[in-house]
């Protein structure tokens, strides 16, 4: 089955083609700059273990729809083809980053599905428009393709109502449906799964850390998420590139009543110039990682907040699941950082985290385990794939 995931930014397209079951995609790409000046698309095709890199410059692309055609082009023309036309194409999976409480499992899209996506506009109004647009450009280009939507909310459905309820008066969920919802749900499910199948274990304990420019953790209870740092929006938690994570909403008010702010001030401070870019002027960590190598203070004091904050949770979490079989770290960050990882564990002996620093240090493919071997809880690495993740929950639903 050829199924084409595609994850639409408001001005980007990622990506993948897999011939499902083969879990290897075919093609994979980026589409940036959309409807800006200069901009890119990066194709990648995958040929008996060799990579083919196409890389392309338009002189324009005023928007989704002209960068899904040149896409198509990429995919269907030149020696590097990979399918004869769009109508090989058989699904389009859809990354929609908010579900809301309506969309708690993968779905087809339709046309009520449509409107009701509408409704969820204001819960992420930074992605959801960029999802729907791009599945009305696929649906065009791929006309012949069955759409699906899957959902990064959707894995922490599971949440009860004491993880995912705020201590506000009760109306404001049941009107409004302000409550947690949290978010990298995708990322989370893949990699549980991904552990749970290499530690050999359906029973299980999981403290899920995916870290990379927005970062969040999840409890996780025998595949079932408990409870997650991220809430009604992708703010809180953790400190991340840009965003703040958890801040007192104190802070808020003294902005706005002191300080002269108005709520899109606000907004972009805390999404936008907080964070690591806030503590240290780059939201890049290798960035600070050379600060300080440099001897930066506030490079070391970011690294410091972010490692703690993070450190807070894994005790939170080991308390909620009331024991611990594993701690994960995944994502650009937690995939690639050893010293953040290695801060993180430091210190966590009562839990029977041990960490090998050795192992820890060793850049090698696929799951890896860092723990020491006294450690009593196993520390993983292990590579997130939301594409195929997306790709097997379509083909799941479809088979």
């Amino acid at each position: 089955m050829n199924i084409f995931v595609v994850n639409s930014g408001s001005s980007s397209i990622k990506y993948q083609l897999f011939k499902m079951p083969a879990q290897d995609p075919v093609c994979s790409g980026l589409v940036e700059r959309i409807g800006l000046s200069n901009p890119t698309i990066t194709h990648k095709v995958f040929l008996n273990g060799e990579e083919k890199v196409i890389k392309l410059t338009p002189e324009e692309l005023d928007d989704h729809e002209a960068g899904l055609k040149e896409v198509n082009k990429l995919l269907t023309e030149g020696e590097l083809a990979v399918i004869q036309n769009p109508a090989d194409i058989e699904v389009v999976g859809h990354r929609i980053v908010h579900g809301g409480e309506r969309f708690t499992t993968t779905t087809i899209i339709n046309a009520n599905v449509k409107e009701e996506l509408k409704q969820t506009f204001q819960l992420a109004p930074l992605h959801n428009p960029a999802s729907y647009l791009g599945i009305e450009v696929a649906e065009k280009i791929f006309s012949e393709a069955t759409q699906i939507g899957v959902f990064d909310t959707a894995f922490h459905q599971t949440l009860p109502p004491k993880a995912y309820r705020f201590a506000i008066p009760n109306n404001y969920y049941s009107d409004f449906n302000i409550r947690s919802y949290g978010f990298h749900g995708t990322s989370h499910k893949y990699v549980t799964e991904q552990a749970a199948a290499h530690l050999g274990k359906s029973q299980h304990k999981f403290i899920s850390i995916h870290l990379g420019n927005g970062c969040s953790m999840a409890a996780v209870h025998n595949g079932k998420s408990v409870d997650t740092t991220m809430g009604f929006g992708p703010l809180s938690g953790l400190i991340m590139g840009t965003r703040s994570g958890d801040i007192d909403p104190t802070v808020i008010f003294y902005l706005v009543n002191q300080l002269g702010y108005d709520i899109e001030q606000v907004s972009n401070l805390l999404n936008k110039r907080s964070g690591m870019l806030g503590l240290t002027g780059h939201s890049d960590m290798r960035d600070i990682t050379a600060a300080i190598e440099q001897g930066d203070e506030n490079a070391k004091l970011a690294y410091d907040l972010y490692a703690y904050r993070i450190k807070k949770y894994i005790g939170a979490y080991a308390a909620v699941l009331n024991g611990l079989d594993a701690i994960i770290f995944t994502a650009g960050v937690g995939e690639n950082d050893a010293l953040i990882r290695q801060m993180i564990c430091t210190d966590l002996e009562f839990l029977g985290v041990q960490l090998n620093t050795e192992a820890n240090g060793t850049r090698a493919k696929g799951i890896r385990e860092i723990q020491a071997t006294e450690s009593t809880v196993k520390i993983l690495i292990v590579p997130t794939n939301e594409e195929l993740e997306i790709a097997q929950q379509c083909f799941n639903l479809l088979k």
